[in-house]
């Protein structure tokens, strides 16, 4: 299927590596101009060398950190009129609510929600000026299913999809799109720290826990980041300008309700 956004400019934000990478490659497959955004220099040089290597894309790389303005300006100096956005950002360790200072959860509202929100305000208009735009938030299937432990999580990536909610249908009609995509247990790095997360003295180790999580999808396994990746690219194709304001599961069928 031909997509076409070939020759469109995307802003990737935490895509270093994992689920946010897999989308700036399948992008970048697609002639999309991508421009990655991460904290850590060395990986997202090199996460940028690699997916232009593999698909022959233009991918610039920019080590930044999103949640400051400082990091954001750097963004959109590299990539000032984005066709496409993607909001991508780790979540919390996970804890006891009790436990969590008010500094932690203004880091997480920081991360998870206010970031996201500076970078869809800096963008969409344009994108509407212009005539096309994706907006696409990676979050959690937290947002359906919210789990004790990820009290952070829960409280700020569904403040985020609730505001695009309600600003996902202004942009419509100009061929902007807002939706937000609610991964499952997939094969990435954060997984595996969310897994060490849940490791106490004396209960079951990493490798079991590992294992009966992917033991209690339907799917029995957990998914690939290119899974997610190829998700993603179809809602920022040129075919996807009727879908937005949707929080939308990919998650092995572990959501257990019909709506």
């Amino acid at each position: 299927m031909d997509l076409g956004i070939e020759g469109r400019r995307a802003l990737l934000t935490g895509a270093s590596k994992g689920m946010g990478r897999a989308c700036a490659e399948a992008l970048a497959g697609e002639g999309v101009d991508v421009t990655i955004v991460a904290r850590n220099a060395e990986r997202v040089h090199l996460a940028a060398e690699e997916i232009a290597a593999a698909t022959g894309g233009k991918v610039t790389a920019v080590a930044a950190d999103i949640t400051s303005p400082d990091g954001r300006a750097a963004a959109l100096a590299a990539c000032p009129e984005p066709d496409i956005l993607l909001n991508n950002a780790g979540g919390r360790k996970p804890g006891d609510f009790r436990d969590h200072t008010h500094d932690e959860w203004i880091a997480a509202l920081d991360l998870m929600m206010l970031a996201p929100i500076e970078m869809i305000r800096a963008t969409f208009d344009g994108m509407i000026a212009r005539g096309f735009g994706r907006i696409v938030n990676i979050t959690s299937r937290s947002v359906k299913i919210a789990q004790s432990e990820l009290s952070l999580s829960n409280g700020a990536r569904s403040g985020l999809v609730g505001f695009c909610a309600g600003i996902a249908r202004e942009g419509v009609a100009q061929n902007v799109t807002v939706n937000t995509l609610l991964p499952g247990i997939f094969a990435t790095d954060a997984q595996r720290e969310h897994v060490e997360g849940l490791v106490v003295t004396g209960g079951p180790s990493f490798e079991d826990i590992w294992a009966e999580r992917a033991a209690k999808n339907p799917a029995r396994r957990y998914g690939d980041p290119s899974e997610i990746a190829a998700y993603f690219a179809f809602l920022c194709s040129a075919k996807a300008g009727y879908i937005t304001g949707q929080a939308l599961l990919i998650d092995g069928g572990s959501y257990p309700g019909t709506f």
